[in-house]
């Protein structure tokens, strides 16, 4: 199958195991927490950015922001490697991307 037959697959699959779905809802709650903080630096940040006086704080705060914006793809990286592990077989992830 090619990766344009894989991507147009509408075959609807259900995983009902009891510790597939307590991997996938810590991996969910990870991911929350991270965006809530992403967010929270963001604001933060964007605030001090009223005062000439806060700006440098600011600015971390917006790389600090940034870098754990990477941290969303490691989350999910590292859910998929744990389910894979768990699983006899490659299961089929078409659960919600955290």
């Amino acid at each position: 199958m090619t990766s344009r037959d894989a991507s147009h697959d509408r075959t609807i699959r259900f995983s009902i195991g009891p510790d597939e779905i307590v991997i996938r809802r810590k991996y969910e709650v990870v991911s929350i927490l991270n965006d809530v903080m992403v967010a929270a630096w963001f604001i933060v940040g964007s605030i001090l950015f009223f005062s000439e006086s806060t700006t440098t704080i600011g600015t971390w705060l917006f790389l600090l922001g940034s870098v754990q914006l990477l941290i969303r793809p490691v989350i999910r990286l590292a859910r998929h490697v744990h389910l894979r592990r768990f699983a006899s077989s490659a299961p089929d992830d078409s659960g919600p991307d955290f």
